[in-house]
């Protein structure tokens, strides 16, 4: 019975990171300019401390995200562009007052320059 539920709590988990890629590709439709990025909290599960459900109100925002599009880079004073290192798809952490928030769609997405960025995970 206990395999079962671990299963099905996997299957969940994919279905999860499934929906959420699709949901990248479908906000696709903004690009952000010179060296902003444009992200997506990573939100965690529900948090129990000592038996108490903790609401959301009272949740920490995290600090993880993953990258949904890119602007083109950052240029010099002659004009010459950098490209960025983080691209579509990775997953990154980030500071805590990170970023500008703002929505696309009706999802609260973040906003910010890739100097703001701390580290690309690793897969």
């Amino acid at each position: 019975m206990a395999d079962a539920a671990l299963d099905n709590r996997e299957r969940l988990a994919v279905r999860q990171i499934a929906l959420r890629r699709c949901k990248a590709m479908a906000t696709t439709s903004f690009t952000p300019l010179h060296d902003r990025i444009l992200v997506r909290r990573i939100e965690e599960g529900e948090s129990i401390r000592g038996g108490i459900i903790i609401p959301d109100s009272a949740k920490e925002k995290p600090q993880q995200g993953e990258v949904i599009s890119v602007g083109k880079g950052k240029s010099n004073d002659e004009g010459k562009v950098f490209p960025l290192d983080v691209k579509a798809g990775d997953s990154i952490l980030f500071g805590k007052y990170s970023g500008t928030e703002i929505k696309i769609d009706g999802e609260e997405l973040l906003i910010m320059r890739e100097e703001e960025v701390l580290g690309i995970l690793k897969k």
